[in-house]
C-alpha cells in the first residue's frame, strides 16, 4: 500500500538528518495519512478513504463532492 493521500497527492518527503558535527543521514517525513469512512449526502452513502490529515480538513469545510470536483476527480478515482 502506498502511503500517498488519495485525494490531495501528498506522499512522503525526503531530506537529511543533521548532527552537531553536520554529518547528513537521509530521513523520510511521512504525511500523516487517517483512514476515515466519509458519509455523502449527495449519494446517501459513505466510502473509507486513505486521507491526509489537510484533506480531512478540507472535506469538513466543503464537502468530498465540492473537493473532489475542484480537483477534477471522480468518487471512482479515489476509492
Amino acid at each position: 500500500m502506498s502511503r500517498k493521500c488519495k485525494l490531495s497527492g501528498i506522499g512522503p518527503m525526503f531530506g537529511n538528518n543533521v548532527s552537531h558535527a553536520h554529518n547528513k543521514t537521509r530521513r523520510v517525513q511521512l504525511p500523516n495519512l487517517q483512514w476515515k469512512r466519509v458519509y455523502i449526502p449527495e449519494l446517501d452513502r459513505t466510502v473509507r478513504l486513505r486521507l491526509s490529515t489537510r484533506a480531512l480538513r478540507t472535506i469538513d469545510k466543503k464537502g468530498l463532492m465540492a473537493y473532489l470536483r475542484d480537483k477534477g476527480l471522480k468518487l471512482k478515482d479515489v476509492t
